[in-house]
């Protein structure tokens, strides 16, 4: 694996677990995909240094647990604008 792509998979573990953020947070300010941001962590990170990758998959499995209310909050805040 190239080195550069090692160290973007440490970079962006460690972005998550101090920011608590999200897949698509993290996608946006490394300027790549979310579907990269989630090989990187769950993939290639797990060879590179599995306890990172535990720590960094608490954080993305809460994300994930709590994004229907997320969803649902916006929606709300979006009809409340509109119809305000």
């Amino acid at each position: 694996m190239k080195d550069y792509i090692e160290e973007r998979a440490i970079h962006i573990a460690n972005y998550i677990i101090e920011n608590n953020a999200t897949v698509r947070q993290t996608a946006k300010k490394f300027g790549i995909s979310k579907s990269t941001v989630h090989k990187d962590v769950t993939d290639r990170l797990v060879i590179i240094n599995p306890s990172l990758a535990a720590q960094a998959r608490v954080v993305l499995d809460v994300n994930k647990s709590e994004r229907h209310i997320r969803g649902g909050m916006a929606t709300r805040e979006k009809y409340l604008h509109q119809h305000g």
